[in-house]
């Protein structure tokens, strides 16, 4: 694939690499010192992570845990800051443990700069990672 040349491009080309199980290239699209935030994450799950080292230790291990198929729903809306959007999203597939269904909504603000994402703030449902087989990042105590 070319080069995304802007932030959505970018973005959409993310998503394409988690659906195909690409966490190491995922990884690659963030800048070293990038920050993801998780404003609603329920206790014992990360708020904040600091770095592309700290967020590929972050998602390391997510397709051995969820199993994304489609994002079916996806709005991406530009800001008054040309490298920055919001994302409207929903992601669906299965948990792998249990076989059960997946299927949570997003809402992201994300930040890219030089072509690298330089924060993303996730606005996950917090009730979703309830069920059993959601702890890829080993959170829970």
């Amino acid at each position: 694939m070319p080069e995304p040349t802007s932030p959505a491009d970018l973005y959409r080309h993310s998503l394409r690499l988690l659906l195909d199980k690409d966490i190491a290239g995922w990884v690659g699209l963030w800048a070293e010192d990038g920050v993801m935030e998780f404003p609603f994450a329920p206790e014992g799950w990360p708020r904040r992570l600091e770095g592309k080292e700290a967020v590929a230790a972050y998602m390391r291990h997510y397709p051995d845990h969820i199993d994304l198929h489609d994002f079916p729903a996806l709005g991406i809306h530009q800001t008054t800051d040309p490298q920055t959007i919001v994302v409207e999203m929903r992601g669906v597939g299965r948990l792998v443990e249990t076989g059960a269904p997946f299927d949570m909504t997003y809402i992201a603000v994300v930040t890219v700069r030089n072509g690298h994402i330089t924060s993303y703030r996730d606005y996950w449902n917090p009730l979703a990672v309830l069920e059993a087989g959601t702890d890829f990042a080993g959170s829970r105590r």
